[in-house]
């Protein structure tokens, strides 16, 4: 991957929980290929100066507002901060998200409801709050962080499954509304990817979650990074409503 093969300058993008994991990699890609970047947070603010910082330094700008993605008038006000800063968002990449491993007698109602207003209203709020901007200029990407876990049973974490499935059906619904308009819409369901949720998993689980994994490793960052580039990319003009799995073959879709 190149500057010259990515080139995303003169563009605003907007990364939700863009302070760590997944979202951070992709807000630093973003600025390294010439994208202004803002970073979504809710609690970290050290973490997401850091970003801003680093972003900075590549020549770009950049700013981290702190904003619960479940609530409206929060995701109103982010969105209008960033127009007003640095620009109309050309890339929204809707990563804010929660995860709960527990059992079905554990899955209380406000563990659901704290699940679905994160991953899946947090996703639509944001999505609304661009979407018509987009339609306007006749320009926009979104990209959506699924996961596998809306693709296959997952027992123990029934509320997280069901939130990632209703975003890959969210995606493939948005993706064909507004694929007359310019405005593409595409989703990613990664697999098990380093980052610091795992830091207090259980290391057997690790290595059973490992040996499923046909590529017997488990992902980075960097494996996913490159996916959301190409979503938000030219490259991927035909493409709309469309979700990549990045599993290592845990799980494949036709």
């Amino acid at each position: 991957m190149s500057k010259a093969t990515y080139d995303f300058s003169n563009r605003v993008a907007l990364v939700t929980g863009g302070s760590r994991g997944i979202g951070k990699a992709i807000a630093l890609q973003l600025a390294e290929f010439g994208a202004d970047v803002a970073i979504n947070f809710r609690n970290n603010a050290d973490a997401a100066s850091e970003v801003v910082n680093a972003i900075e330094q590549l020549g770009r700008n950049a700013i981290a507002i702190k904003a619960n993605v479940a609530d409206p008038d929060e995701v109103a006000t982010m969105v209008n901060q960033v127009v007003e800063r640095i620009g109309p968002i050309d890339f929204l990449v809707n990563n804010a998200g929660v995860f709960d491993v527990v059992p079905h007698t554990e899955t209380s109602l406000e563990l659901w409801n704290r699940t679905m207003s994160i991953n899946v209203t947090g996703t639509y709020l944001c999505s609304w709050a661009v979407k018509d901007s987009m339609v306007e200029r006749g320009f926009g990407r979104i990209v959506n962080l699924a996961s596998i876990a809306g693709l296959e049973p997952k027992p123990y974490a029934i509320a997280y499954a069901t939130s990632k499935s209703a975003i890959i059906g969210f995606t493939r619904s948005l993706g064909v509304a507004l694929a007359e308009d310019g405005v593409r819409v595409n989703a990613i369901a990664p697999g098990l990817i380093k980052t610091d949720i795992l830091d207090t998993a259980d290391p057997e689980l690790l290595e059973q979650l490992i040996e499923l994994t046909p590529v017997k490793r488990i992902g980075s960052v960097d494996d996913i990074t490159p996916i959301a580039m190409f979503m938000l990319s030219d490259h991927s003009d035909f493409m709309t409503g469309q979700t990549i799995v990045a599993s290592g073959g845990r799980v494949t879709i036709p």
